[in-house]
C-alpha cells in the first residue's frame, strides 16, 4: 500500500486506531507506563523494503525496542513500505499524529554482505534528522535492529540508546548454574560458564570485553576475570578466607574486592594483573559491596559498623569514611549510576526489601518498586534504567524500572530462577 492510499484509509479512523494499537502493544510486551507527565513521542516505523522475511524481522526489532523503551508510542503503518530514498508526504504523516517517521531498506553491499540503511525525519518540522547505514547478515540482523532502534532513540530523545548494550546474569535450574550473556532485551542469550557449583556478583568490565565473578567451583569463593571473546578465565583473587563481590573501576585496570583472610570482610583494591592489593578500609564490622563512584574517586560499599547495614564511601586514595543512608535500619547493596547523579540500592520497608533510588545531591530517596523481594540492581549505561532480580511467582526473574519510576518492564528471559543481573557498557 502507498502513503495516499494508507493515509485515506486511515484519516476517518484515526482516534480509534491509534488508542487501540498503543493497547495491543502494551499487552503484548508488557510494559507498564505510570505517573503524570509521562510523554510517548508518537513515531511511525515503516516495514523495510527488501527480502520479505529478513526485513520484517529487521523492522520487528527496531518497533519493539522503541515500544518497550517507554519512550514512544508506535503508530499503526499498515503495510507502508518506505525506503531511506523515498519521497515523504510530511502532511499526510502529521495527519495521523506522527511527531517521527523512520523508513529504510535491507539489501546487499557492493561486496555482497547485507547492509541495513534508514532515514529518520522530523514530521512538524519537514525535516531530514539523518541516517545510517549497517553491515550485517542474516544471523545478526537483531544487531543491527538494536544500532537503528538505538540511532532513533538518541536523536529523538537526546539521551544515549541502550538496546545494542548487553546483559549478563546467572541461570539456575536442576542444580546447574550458568553465567550467560543476552542482548539487553533478554533475547539472544548464550552461555559463557557452566558449573554446578554456585557463580555470583557478575561485573563487566568497562570495554566490555570481559566479566569478573565469583565462582564456588573450587568449593570456596574465588574471583575470575573471564574474556568473553576467547573465553579464557584468570584467577584474580584466591586468598585464604572468602574472595567475593569483584567491582570494577572506571578505566579498567584494578577491582575493588571483599576479602576475610586478615579477619572479618573488608574492601580491598587489586590490579586485574592479580598484583598490588592494597586494603581501603578497616573496621571491626562487615565491609561488603564495593563499588566505584562514575568518577573513580570514591568507593561506594555496605557495612554494618554503625550497628545495622547502612551505605558508606570512602576515597579511593584514602580519608574518612562518609556514611551515606539514614532511612530505614537496613540498607544495601550499592550501586552509582554511570553519570555519577544518582545511588540505587536495595532497602527494607515494613518488611519488605524494595528497589530505591537517590539523587547523590539533594539526598533525597525515592522508591521504585512496589514488590518486597528486590535484589542486585544495576544501571544501564545511560543511566536511564536499572534492571534488577525479584521474584515473581515463586521464582527469580528479572525487571527493570526507569530512574523516575513510571517506566517499568519485565524483560524476556526464559523459565528459571534467574538471578545477580549486570547491565552491560555501551558497545563500541
Amino acid at each position: 500500500m502507498n502513503q495516499t492510499a494508507f493515509f485515506r484509509f486511515v484519516r476517518p479512523l484515526l482516534t480509534a486506531a491509534l488508542l487501540g494499537a498503543g493497547v495491543s502493544a502494551h499487552a503484548q510486551l508488557a510494559i507498564e507506563i505510570t505517573g503524570a507527565g509521562a510523554h510517548q513521542i508518537p513515531v511511525a516505523i515503516t516495514e523495510f523494503s527488501g527480502d520479505a522475511g529478513s526485513s520484517r524481522a529487521l523492522t520487528s526489532v527496531v518497533r519493539s525496542d522503541l515500544e518497550r523503551s517507554g519512550m514512544f508510542r508506535l503508530l499503526d503503518t499498515g503495510n507502508v513500505t518506505l525506503t531511506e530514498t523515498s519521497a515523504i508526504d510530511y502532511n499526510g504523516w502529521k495527519s495521523i499524529g506522527a511527531d517521527a517517521l523512520a523508513a529504510g531498506s535491507l539489501g546487499r553491499s557492493a561486496d555482497g554482505r547485507l547492509e541495513a540503511r534508514f532515514r529518520l525525519y522530523d514530521i512538524n518540522r519537514q525535516d531530514n534528522l539523518g541516517g545510517a547505514a549497517y553491515l550485517t547478515a542474516v544471523p545478526q540482523l537483531r544487531a543491527a535492529g538494536h544500532r537503528i532502534a538505538d540511532y532513533i532513540y538518541e536523536k529523538l530523545t537526546g539521551e544515549k540508546g541502550v538496546f545494542s548494550t548487553r546483559i549478563a546474569y546467572v541461570y539456575k535450574s536442576r542444580g546447574r548454574y550458568e553465567l550467560r550473556i543476552a542482548d539487553s532485551d533478554g533475547q539472544n542469550a548464550q552461555t559463557a560458564l557452566v558449573s554446578s557449583e554456585p557463580i555470583i556478583s557478575p561485573a563487566w568490565s568497562p570495554d566490555g570485553a570481559r566479566i569478573a565473578y565469583v565462582s564456588f567451583e573450587n568449593k570456596k569463593p574465588i574471583i575470575f576475570v573471564h574474556s568473553l571473546s576467547t573465553g579464557s578465565r584468570q584467577v584474580i583473587a584466591n586468598f585464604k578466607g572468602s574472595n567475593s563481590a569483584p567491582a570494577w573501576s572506571p578505566d579498567g585496570a584494578r577491582l575493588a574486592i571483599v576479602l576475610t583472610k586478615d579477619g572479618s570482610s573488608q574492601i580491598y583494591t587489586i590490579a586485574v594483573s592479580g598484583g598490588g592489593l592494597t586494603r581501603l578500609t578497616t573496621s571491626a564490622g562487615i565491609d561488603t559491596e564495593p563499588q566505584f563512584s562514575a568518577d573513580g574517586a570514591y568507593v561506594y560499599f555496605t557495612s554494618d559498623r554503625g550497628g545495622s547495614p547502612q551505605i558508606y564511601r570512602v576515597p579511593v586514595r584514602g580519608g574518612a569514611v562518609e556514611r551515606i543512608t539514614f532511612e530505614s535500619s537496613y540498607n544495601v547493596s550499592p550501586r552509582p549510576s554511570p553519570d555519577g547523579k544518582s545511588l540505587a540500592f536495595i532497602t527494607r520497608r515494613d518488611g519488605r526489601f524494595q528497589l530505591a533510588v537517590m539523587d547523590l545531591q539533594s539526598r533525597q530517596v525515592q522508591l521504585l518498586s512496589e514488590s518486597g523481594r528486590d535484589e542486585s540492581p544495576s544501571f544501564a549505561p545511560n543511566s536511564r534504567m536499572i534492571v534488577l532480580a525479584t521474584e515473581a511467582g515463586g521464582r527469580g526473574v528479572l525487571s527493570a524500572v526507569s530512574i523516575d519510576g513510571r517506566i517499568r518492564q519485565r524483560l524476556s528471559v526464559p523459565a528459571g530462577d534467574i538471578r545477580e543481573p549486570a547491565w552491560g557498557p555501551f558497545i563500541k
